[in-house]
């Protein structure tokens, strides 16, 4: 700074809190110049005129910083002029104010320390070692899909009883099971002895959850992307929910790979969607899963879907940021990083759990309690495969790595059901066999059994939709 700029500067200073230092060399205590703008407006080759505006914090006596808090702003506007060899600067306008401290970053309304102790353990029950979650939260239309291949009417009954035979499994899915997220629908239904199934699930130690998301909806301006709807009355919603035994939710948000997707409108767009039920549901006492998800359509690569992983992932955890989101009570329920379903280049587990650590690494903080995969239209073997790979990853991984599996959890269970109440025990039996498969692979100890049959058939569905 200028010895003639510092005068300036001198006289600016507010009494009490900018001081100036008259030592060598001269200059501001407890001042900090932090922006300059300079424009010329020359009239002829002998004079003109410069403009120089400099901007100001100023920290309050006894402070050690520059803190938010109190900050005072100097704004002044020097005026040099120049004609023939001779210059004059004299202050033409000096403002002072102060900041009200809502424009500042701010937190409000905080959660309080009990309220962070709750989030934060619901949020270590659901992904306790060697625990994932059942998402069977799929809804009416979505159900219509997987009966009608199987020759099932789509009846209130038919999901009742189906969903049914998942929750009464025996006492061997409760050491790999952590969690259940529910259709709204589901979460008031009852077992045939008139047990509600939440209560059913809570009785067996499982975390109750409950997907809040209305679907997604058409991104105008964009080219065919979209973003979830149901922020409206949602914290009614999640306040009624919390009441009815549910401790969890979920909202899904859904982005494509593709020459021109994702936008970068639509990467907001989702992360500030994501952001704003969070924090909504963290002020109803509810733990949010986090779910942005990059589908399997296209011919992308393996480097491609880390690359758009990577940058989705950050502004999802930038708008958590900015919406005061309180990571320890949060969970992220992401993709894998995989090549695109119509990909000719065929990669391996190890490379698929590399490119997603590093993805998580880079994006991710240590302080989000666990990580929850989606199956993402893999097979149920290769679903569990590439989990247990994950977890046996050679990089640090500050998080629970562990399942949400929907269809990779039902599949077998479901082809084995068809419907027939003769067939619901053989049903129970392979939902039992692909939980405890998964736990062991959210500890990295599952061994591939190589088997065929439904395990090993792909459940991609294009353009998936729950």
């Amino acid at each position: 700074m200028s010895a003639g700029v510092g005068a300036m500067l001198r006289n600016c200073c507010l009494p009490g809190f900018c001081e100036w230092d008259g030592g060598r060399g001269g200059g501001l205590r407890n001042c900090l110049v932090v922006a300059e703008r300079t424009g010329k407006d020359g009239t002829n080759e002998n004079g003109g005129m410069s403009v120089h505006v400099y901007t100001l914090l100023c920290r309050p006596p006894g402070s050690r910083k520059h803190t938010h808090t109190h900050t005072r702003l100097v704004f002044f506007l020097q005026i040099s002029f120049s004609c023939c060899g001779f210059e004059r600067r004299f202050m033409l306008q000096q403002h002072r104010h102060a900041v009200d401290n809502t424009t500042m970053t701010h937190q409000y309304p905080a959660l309080t320390p009990e309220q962070k102790k709750e989030l934060q353990e619901i949020a270590q029950k659901i992904v306790a070692p060697g625990k994932g979650i059942l998402a069977a939260d799929e809804s009416t239309g979505s159900m219509a899909k997987r009966f009608t291949p199987i020759g099932v009417e789509n009846t209130e009954e038919n999901r009742r009883r189906y969903r049914q035979l998942l929750f009464t499994a025996d006492q061997r899915i409760d050491s790999c099971i952590g969690g259940v997220i529910f259709f709204h629908e589901t979460l008031y239904q009852k077992t045939d002895d008139g047990v509600p199934f939440s209560k059913l699930i809570k009785d067996r130690g499982i975390v109750v959850g409950i997907k809040v998301d209305k679907g997604v909806v058409p991104l105008a301006g964009t080219n065919g992307e979209t973003t979830t709807q149901g922020l409206d009355g949602l914290s009614e919603r999640c306040a009624q929910y919390k009441k009815d035994g549910a401790d969890f939710a979920k909202w899904r948000c859904v982005l494509k790979i593709s020459s021109t997707t994702p936008s970068e409108l639509a990467i907001l767009e989702n992360a500030n969607v994501l952001a704003r039920y969070a924090s909504i549901c963290q002020q109803n006492g509810i733990v949010p899963i986090v779910e942005p998800e990059i589908l399997p359509d296209g011919d992308h690569d393996l480097q491609r879907c880390q690359y758009v992983t990577e940058k989705v992932l950050a502004a999802v955890y930038k708008a958590l940021s900015d919406h005061h989101v309180y990571l320890e009570g949060t969970l992220l329920k992401p993709n894998m990083v995989t090549a695109g379903h119509s990909c000719t280049i065929k990669y391996g587990s190890e490379e698929i759990a590399m490119a997603t650590v590093t993805a998580l690494r880079r994006t991710v903080p240590p302080a989000v309690t666990g990580v929850t995969f989606l199956s993402g239209g893999q097979s149920e073997e290769e679903a569990s495969m590439n989990l247990n790979s994950i977890n046996n990853c050679p990089l640090a991984k500050p998080w629970a790595l562990t399942f949400s599996y929907g269809r990779a959890l039902q599949a077998s269970a479901l082809n084995a059901w068809k419907g027939q109440l003769s067939n619901e025990k053989a049903a129970t039996e392979e939902f039992i066999k692909r939980a405890e498969a998964n736990g062991k692979a959210a500890l990295g100890k599952f061994e591939c059994s190589g088997s065929g049959g439904a395990a090993g058939q792909s459940l991609y569905v294009e353009n998936h939709a729950y």
